[in-house]
């Protein structure tokens, strides 16, 4: 989503306040200058209540308060840098907030959320951040701000490109349409910096796979869809299964697709890989002879934000050491029916928008809650009913590979038990595996210990 247009200059400022509610006072001045209709002390209330019930820290020095309001404007942005810091709770003791980015947004916007996750995948980048804290005045600030929130790289990287690649996309759309591809998938995290990407011809279905949003825009009219998937491996087309997955799941890939897949070693700037994936025999085993991978209930982006907590945690752990977790996915009424609580559920009695995965917010109560026994139990719509659930389903029907223990056996029964998706994250192996009618698909292969 663009999200330029929602600021102006007018709303950028330099924040003279060293505590939170003074830098909202600030802030709420100048983005209700031209709105004189709106109640500034009734927002300022909102967004400290909402402090109170949850942290809106970022992290990196970064806080991001929002509120819904009944304004009868979409959303109103306003953005405060502070040279010296200000004092925040919810930080770290060593770590003042530089910058302040606060969201109104009416109450009937109904893409919220995902405005949310998208300036907070934004605001993770540090060194996106540091260039906004540094600018030298508040033009500048502005400039790379609105440069940023329209997907354009603040890095002015000269596009990378020699021989080999040239030839290797050449002859990526030869195969292509040679061995009767309709999708080409391009993984444009082989490159640390812009790539040229030639002109592809209609009759293929061009997908970048990438783990940041942003690159989509430096190719416009190259790519119909950009398919975001974070890699945690070096080795080549490491993306390949979760970024077909997400396809399939928001039906820009069918199951009847060959896809033509081009890439190389992360980092490497060098493209040195072309693969054709036949869909239909990739998951075949997984499917069982159904097409509906994804279950009725459940919305793309709600897997699409589990697998990339899951995978997070996988990787990261928690507090240095290794996690396993269980996430189920998908008719919560039934499934809920087949679990009880193991400890008092820490999701009890919050705002169903506060308790959306799909909330930025969210990822580190997620990951908090993961050394808790237990599964957590997620609604289609995003929604985490509970946490530290015992799930108590049986399957008798699909015999599971040595090794595995309790969680995969919960995931693999309760898959088939109700219409859901189960997710479990290995604590031994830190491999993250997709459970759909009781049938296992590895989504990262298992970390090598020396």
């Amino acid at each position: 989503m663009r999200l330029d247009k929602y600021i102006t200059r007018s709303r950028v400022v330099d924040l003279t306040s060293t505590g939170m509610e003074g830098a909202l006072e600030e802030l709420l001045d100048h983005a209700l200058d031209r709105f004189p209709d709106l109640d500034k002390e009734a927002l300022l209330k909102s967004l400290l209540r909402r402090e109170d019930t949850m942290t809106t820290y970022l992290g990196g020095g970064v806080a991001m308060p929002h509120v819904r309001a009944k304004t009868g404007r979409r959303y109103v942005i306003a953005i405060g840098r502070s040279h010296y810091g200000i004092h925040y709770d919810g930080a770290m003791e060593n770590e003042p907030v530089r910058l302040v980015i606060m969201l109104i947004a009416d109450e009937k916007a109904r893409d919220y959320l995902q405005v949310l996750a998208s300036l907070a995948r934004l605001l993770k980048e540090q060194d996106f951040v540091d260039s906004l804290v540094q600018a030298p005045d508040l033009d500048e600030l502005y400039d790379r701000l609105f440069a940023g929130l329209g997907g354009i790289s603040g890095k002015q990287v000269a596009p990378t490109q020699n021989r080999v690649n040239r030839v290797v996309l050449e002859e990526a759309e030869k195969i292509a349409r040679g061995s009767g591809c309709r999708v080409l998938m391009v993984f444009g995290d082989t490159f640390t910096g812009r790539f040229n990407t030639p002109k592809w011809p209609a009759s293929l279905k061009t997908i970048l796979v990438t783990r940041n949003l942003a690159e989509a825009d430096e190719h416009p009219g190259r790519y119909i869809d950009t398919i975001q998937v974070r890699s945690y491996s070096s080795q080549r087309l490491a993306q390949l299964r979760s970024a077909v997955l997400v396809g399939l799941t928001r039906e820009i890939v069918t199951f009847s697709d060959r896809v033509c897949c081009v890439g190389g070693l992360a980092g490497s700037n060098q493209f040195d890989t072309i693969v054709v994936v036949d869909v239909e025999k990739e998951f075949q085993t997984l499917m069982t002879g159904r097409a509906d991978l994804l279950p009725e209930d459940v919305k793309p982006e709600v897997l699409e934000r589990v697998i990339g907590v899951a995978t997070e945690l996988a990787v990261e752990g928690r507090e240095g050491r290794p996690v396993g977790c269980l996430f189920v996915v998908g008719d919560s009424a039934k499934v809920e029916r087949m679990t009880k609580p193991l400890v008092l559920n820490p999701f009890y009695g919050y705002k169903e928008e506060d308790r959306n995965i799909l909330n930025p917010f969210m990822d580190e109560t997620i990951k908090e809650f993961s050394s808790i026994d237990g599964a957590f139990i997620i609604r289609g719509d995003g929604v985490v009913e509970a946490a530290g659930a015992l799930v108590q389903a049986t399957d008798s029907d699909h015999a599971l590979p040595g090794g595995l223990g309790s969680r995969h056996a919960a995931a693999a029964a309760v898959s088939v038990a109700a219409d859901c998706i189960a997710l479990v994250v290995s604590s031994s192996t830190g491999q993250v595996t997709l459970f759909r009618r009781g049938v296992m698909m590895p989504l990262t292969e298992k970390k090598i210990t020396a």
